[in-house]
């Protein structure tokens, strides 16, 4: 399965169960052991699972693999290995604590950088 489709796919998977702050961080320069990093939010353990769980079932429907899946138990955190791409579900606690996209270089979920656009404008408005 070609790169760009199994990233709409998954994005999709995400969207299907009401994922919060989605974003596909391209990692293709900073290592090569996977070429793209998903970040969402569900809200309870139970969506997180889900989540997860339809991200694995849509790949597979589509003759992609999945590689492995870490973290269904506590549902706080999974990690999808789809191969080319990794899936992060988190709950949003946990997403803030690990700041992956800072890690990453992501620009982090649309209503922070929203957020920050705001400030900054602000603070030239005043300047």
């Amino acid at each position: 399965m070609k790169l760009a489709d199994l990233e709409k796919l998954v994005v999709a998977a995400l969207e299907d169960i009401k994922a919060r702050d989605i974003e596909v961080i391209d990692t293709s320069r900073l290592t090569a052991l996977f070429d793209r990093m998903v970040i969402a939010c569900g809200d309870s353990n139970r969506q997180v699972r889900s989540l997860a769980r339809n991200v694995q079932e849509k790949v597979s429907e589509a003759g992609g693999s999945v590689l492995s899946c870490e973290g269904e138990e506590a549902g706080e955190w999974i990690l999808v290995d789809l191969g080319d791409i990794i899936v992060h579900v988190m709950q949003p606690a946990v997403r803030s604590y690990y700041n992956l996209e800072e890690l990453w270089g992501g620009k982090g979920p649309l209503r922070v950088r929203q957020a920050v656009r705001q400030t900054t404008e602000a603070s030239v408005g005043e300047g």
